[in-house]
């Protein structure tokens, strides 16, 4: 028996059409807590189209919301704005039961979908900056290139205003709700900043130069439509000002302290230095990785000024977990961070040396030496902690370099 699944409309002419994950947990290493949408529109100008697909698994529930609005075999052109594959993975599915004139995308994105789904695919490139007349819609087309793949392009329907901005300003969230309006503020910040700490931080300098350029083009844009999470229809400026702020990463007097121990050890030396940090007037965060997820440490570095980190030592190497998370972190490629590593061990003492490696690494500006003690730290020891935190402090209240 097919599902009862609807569609909901957006604007006259704007259908959300899309499908809710809400049992999906782990995006690429990313704790989705609270699960996620994939979403599709329909665009009923006089030639219908369907803007982007959903994840495999999900394309009855898609196509049973088109059918809530038309025949799903009258929409004549599909648009792949990004070809990762919760956006792609039933494009063939979707060619094969609607079969439309035409499947459009990005000159990258052709390559990409044929090499996903070979060249039986038919799609067609469009150019940047390319507009498609659907007799009394008009569709432009922008590429967003790496942002966050190389094929990632938006798509701008003029005469409603609407911006189709695939992964831009979405944010993993599975919700009854399809609007911004419609869902607690604090849930909508929380998800929205975790979403761009966990998947768009490296592309920071980009999304600097695409607001830009979307600034200097003059476009209207009255509603964003994103490939994941709810739809802004009110107050559409408030999410490109906030990728501005944490896009430009300004080093704040947040401290972030991150470790993990075997005996308490290592984790007695994080109290202490988050110690130092409170005192000399820093906002501390601290998390035990045997309680923190990589993505909520990620999250919590988005606008931060420090970094500092903690390891013992486990056959003469940093922690597992340790080495997780820093992996994890140096990819997103975090700014203007000042930081510290510490730790302690026993007979030997490579944790916290291979941690000062990375954080080296990542750029982070490193105050003194790295603190180590052996076995169980004494209250010298523990005291170097509580110096450190309070050095790194004292340098972001004063906003100098060491």
């Amino acid at each position: 028996m097919a599902e009862p699944f609807e569609a909901v409309r957006v604007t006259d002419r704007v259908w959300w059409v899309g499908a809710v994950d809400w049992s999906v947990r782990d995006f690429h290493g990313y704790q989705t807590s609270r699960g996620t949408t994939y979403n599709a529109y329909l665009l009923m100008a006089d030639t219908p189209v369907l803007v982007d697909t959903v994840k495999p698994g999900f394309q009855e529930e898609m196509f049973a919301r088109i059918a809530s609005v038309i025949d799903p075999s009258r929409i004549r052109v599909i648009v792949s704005n990004h070809s990762e594959m919760d956006h792609s993975g039933c494009l063939p599915a979707a060619a094969a039961r609607i079969r439309p004139d035409r499947i459009l995308a990005s000159t990258i994105g052709v390559r990409t979908l044929r090499e996903h789904f070979g060249t039986d695919l038919a799609v067609s490139p469009v150019a940047d900056g390319e507009t498609l007349r659907l007799g009394n819609a008009t569709l432009t087309f922008l590429e967003t290139r790496m942002l966050h793949w190389p094929d990632s392009m938006v798509s701008y329907f003029a005469e409603e205003r609407l911006l189709f901005s695939q992964d831009a300003f979405g944010m993993h969230l599975a919700t009854s709700e399809r609007f911004a309006d419609e869902v607690p503020d604090d849930v909508l910040l929380a998800e929205a900043a975790k979403y761009f700490a966990n998947i768009l931080l490296p592309f920071s300098p980009l999304i600097l130069k695409l607001l830009d350029r979307v600034k200097g083009l003059g476009i209207p844009i009255e509603i964003v439509a994103p490939d994941h999470g709810p739809i802004w229809r009110k107050d559409p400026g408030r999410m490109p000002a906030l990728y501005a702020k944490w896009a430009a990463q300004e080093p704040s007097r947040k401290a972030v302290v991150v470790y993990d121990t075997m005996w308490q050890s290592t984790a007695a030396m994080a109290r202490a230095v988050g110690e130092g940090l409170a005192r000399g007037g820093a906002s501390v965060k601290i998390h035990c990785l045997k309680a923190s997820h990589r993505s909520d440490v990620a999250t919590d570095l988005l606008g931060a000024g420090a970094l500092l980190v903690g390891s013992s030592t486990l056959n003469n190497h940093l922690l597992p977990s340790v080495a997780d998370t820093l992996t994890y972190l140096k990819g997103l490629k975090p700014r203007n961070l000042r930081g510290g590593a510490f730790g302690s061990h026993g007979w030997s003492g490579e944790g916290a040396k291979q941690v000062r490696e990375v954080l080296e690494a990542m750029k982070v500006e490193l105050d003194g030496e790295t603190v180590s003690a052996r076995y169980v730290p004494t209250a010298e020891d523990l005291q170097k902690c509580r110096d450190l935190g309070l050095r790194v402090a004292e340098r972001l209240t004063a906003g100098g370099k060491a």
